[in-house]
């Protein structure tokens, strides 16, 4: 007997170039079926203890208890791979009061992930074999989602000295970044990026010429000037993102730009590409949707790093999702609790929540204007994120994981953050009107 069902909805499954009108089904929690029967036929294969009349009143919930099976009528709805977010900040352990991994994965559900993949500037940070294994056991304890660990670069993120690279990694590290800062050293980064090419898994790397932005709040430009506020250039992401480009030429390892935010950068990415060198990059909602001037209306929950820039690179982003430069689209979910936030833009903490407003933001700010379809938006949080951090996730294939999202794009929601899973409340969305939410989500076929 199945243990979820889903009918009738449009399943868009990139890896497959599935897009179709069927029913899956997940026994043990590992997709069994993609089919295109009838509901009738769906009912009697699996032996569902309903009649057509009966689905009707199902059509949203579960089925009775004593059968302890999922049932869900995913009629005008898209049924996806699980979403899969390669860059987040769970905070545990060491800053239980911004987030935990309970909260921050149960955020992650609510948005339609299943995965998540957490960085590793946590207190103490990620950057033993051990300390990898401890992320590990606690999601196993009280994740909504999978969880992949990144291990740092450095020792104590303090760029001085690699960590046992080789060793994290064996531990389940799927990836290794001293994201919030840049590794200065770029004999260091040679050689992480040498173990990159040797054990095939990315560096994930944090692109700013510290010298460069010392002091800075946000984007260098009129607003900071109007402000009176210390900017960062685009200068000070385009020089580290072109010297880690020749360091990953030299070593053949596989180099990651996290959090893309400069026209300047997606070029240095796009002809990176064009000679074959093992990059691959990200950007997030806010990189593409928000510009410096947020900054005046919005305070501190438009402060992070690298900041919002200008409009110029708001459309080189989109450009570089549409032609392909960018491959994946990330959160950068960055939970600071209110008081932290309240301290005014040169005291308070970089970063914004997002696991939430992600899917309605792309599908509203990217696939409703044509700047991508359905199919390219659902790779780029899905089966792309998993190539890029080899993970057995973001299919739909027959005995692949049963992680699956479903999708209503019609659905019309105003983000209230008072009703986030996650501890913090710092976003710069709240109140937006954005079209596309999540329905379902359920890991290994277990409604999250």
């Amino acid at each position: 007997m199945s243990d979820a069902c889903i009918i009738n909805g449009r399943i868009i499954d990139p890896a497959n170039n599935i897009d179709k009108v069927g029913n899956l089904s997940i026994t043990d929690g590992k997709i069994t079926s993609i089919s295109y029967q009838s509901l009738e036929e769906i009912v009697t294969s699996h032996q569902l203890p309903v009649t057509r009349k009966e689905t009707s009143s199902l059509a949203t919930g579960n089925w009775p208890l004593e059968t302890g099976n999922f049932f869900y009528d995913a009629t005008g709805q898209i049924v996806a791979p699980g979403l899969i977010d390669m860059h987040v900040h769970l905070r545990e352990p060491g800053f239980e009061h911004k987030e935990t991994i309970a909260t921050g994965t149960a955020a992650a559900a609510a948005g339609g992930f299943t995965s998540v993949a957490c960085m590793a500037n946590t207190s103490p940070v990620i950057d033993t074999p051990e300390k990898v294994e401890q992320i590990y056991d606690i999601a196993d304890k009280t994740a909504k989602t999978n969880v992949f660990p990144f291990g740092s670069i450095t020792k104590d993120l303090a760029g001085e000295e690699l960590t046992d690279i080789r060793g994290m990694h064996s531990a389940g590290a799927v990836g290794f970044s001293d994201d919030g800062v840049t590794v200065m050293n770029a004999a260091l980064m040679r050689d992480a990026l040498a173990l990159s090419a040797k054990l095939s898994f990315p560096i994930m790397v944090h692109c700013e010429e510290h010298n460069l932005n010392a002091g800075a709040v946000m984007n260098l430009g009129e607003p900071s000037r109007k402000l009176g506020l210390i900017g960062s250039p685009n200068a000070a992401e385009d020089i580290i993102v072109a010297r880690d480009i020749m360091l990953a030429e030299m070593t053949g390892g596989h180099l990651h730009v996290l959090h893309v935010s400069t026209a300047g950068a997606v070029e240095l990415i796009r002809q990176a590409k064009k000679r074959d060198i093992h990059v691959t990059a990200e950007a997030c909602p806010h990189h593409w949707i928000l510009t410096d001037t947020e900054v005046e209306q919005q305070g501190t929950n438009a402060k992070m790093h690298p900041p919002l820039r200008t409009q110029t690179d708001i459309d080189a982003i989109i450009e570089g999702l549409r032609d392909g430069t960018i491959d994946a689209i990330a959160t950068d979910h960055a939970p600071h609790a209110p008081s932290e936030k309240a301290q005014g833009m040169i005291d308070a903490p970089n970063g914004i929540i997002g696991l939430e407003t992600c899917l309605p933001l792309v599908l509203t700010y990217l696939v409703q204007p044509g700047h991508l379809t359905l199919t390219e938006a659902i790779a780029k949080m899905t089966s792309i994120p998993a190539n890029i951090l080899g993970i057995d996730r973001g299919t739909l294939s027959v005995g692949a994981v049963g992680d699956v999202t479903v999708i209503d794009v019609d659905a019309i929601n105003q983000v209230d953050v008072t009703k986030s899973r996650s501890k913090s409340r710092n976003t710069p969305f709240t109140g937006w009107e954005l079209k596309g939410w999540q329905t379902i989500t359920l890991r290994g076929g277990v409604n999250s």
